[in-house]
């Protein structure tokens, strides 16, 4: 059972199970986008059952966002692929001082979950969990390779939202520019505080093919056009990430694993700003091992993750528990000593 507040920020060491609890949300978003099977089929069902089905026969998920809730049981199949056993949409109705769970069946004995089928047809409660559902978005911008999405052409039209690995980052910035000044102008001006000599991005179609466009941009020094493969990768990461948190519409989860990466400790400073000032419109939940990064939090915002006897245990700090200790340590030191937990 792992509480969340507006902002949350997990710690630990390697193999304590962030990484899971962050992917957990990519594939419940293969559940209710109807990729079940093949999601299953290709990890594997006795990969994704805890050490197998010869010690656990079932994997149950409950997500409680009042007013409402999902629930999914999911159970082996014979091709070692998973099937829905159970699932289903709720909301927590008040009766004489307590809560009682009502439910509402979604789908059983099915290879794939109904919930987009039922949610189109009106259903009040299945319609709103899933609109909740499908605005939860995990972001990963640690592919700056050179056959990496974000750094080739893509469609001019992929703009209705920037997807989790950035690819259409120049169709989206160009949307922005276009219909939303306000937003765009922020993103740039941010963009300078971490990269000194970036001056604009061009955003153009593609002269030879305008159904494309590509991330292009110029330099404070220099007349000369630059691509995305003339940026650092550190560079390239916090521009997606600006643009990520900086837009006019947030999801209403987001989710970034490792964001810190390739990042100078200034620009995680600017990072971390830009995630509390996002958490006020959106839930955040961050997993990092950066110590800097830590450091501009607040004890509540913290999420310790450790591994225990095969168990992976999620514990929030107390800032009252370690008042004493923030008089003389920072949060990072006070990780790095072991004295909140988090490390071997």
């Amino acid at each position: 059972k792992i509480p969340l507040t507006e902002i949350n920020v997990m710690i630990g060491q390697n193999g304590a199970g962030k990484t899971n609890f962050i992917s957990l949300f990519k594939f419940l978003r293969n559940i209710i986008e109807g990729r079940l099977k093949n999601t299953s089929l290709k990890t594997g069902a006795e990969n994704l059952l805890y050490y197998g089905s010869k010690q656990t026969d079932e994997i149950h998920i409950l997500l409680s966002f009042y007013p409402n809730f999902y629930e999914i049981f999911l159970e082996p199949a014979k091709n070692d692929s998973l099937f829905i056993s159970l699932e289903q949409a709720g909301y927590w109705l008040k009766s004489q001082g307590s809560e009682e769970p009502i439910r509402e069946l979604i789908s059983a004995d099915t290879e794939e979950s109904l919930i987009e089928k039922k949610a189109k047809v009106g259903n009040g409660v299945i319609s709103n969990v899933y609109r909740v559902l499908k605005e939860w978005r995990v972001y990963h911008f640690q592919d700056t390779s050179e056959s990496a999405g974000v750094k080739k052409y893509c469609s001019i039209a992929d703009n209705l939202f920037l997807f989790e690995d950035a690819s259409n980052l120049a169709s989206f910035l160009y949307l922005l520019k276009e219909r939303h000044f306000e937003y765009y102008e922020r993103i740039v001006k941010t963009v300078q505080l971490v990269v000194p000599y970036f001056k604009d991005f061009l955003l153009r179609p593609n002269p030879f093919n305008p159904e494309t466009i590509r991330l292009e941009w110029t330099d404070k020094y220099s007349d000369k056009v630059f691509t995305a493969n003339e940026l650092s990768d550190g560079s390239l990461r916090f521009i997606c990430m600006a643009t990520l948190l900086l837009q006019e519409s947030l999801p209403e989860i987001i989710l970034l694993d490792e964001p810190e990466l390739g990042l100078h400790p200034s620009a995680i400073t600017i990072l971390s700003g830009l995630l509390r000032k996002a958490s006020k419109r959106s839930q955040v939940i961050v997993s990092t091992q950066s110590v800097s990064l830590v450091n501009e939090f607040e004890p509540e915002d913290i999420i310790v993750v450790e591994n225990k006897d095969g168990e992976t245990l999620f514990k929030r700090l107390d800032a009252d528990k370690l008042e004493t200790w923030m008089e003389s340590y920072s949060l990072g030191d006070l990780w790095d000593k072991n004295i909140i937990g988090g490390n071997p």
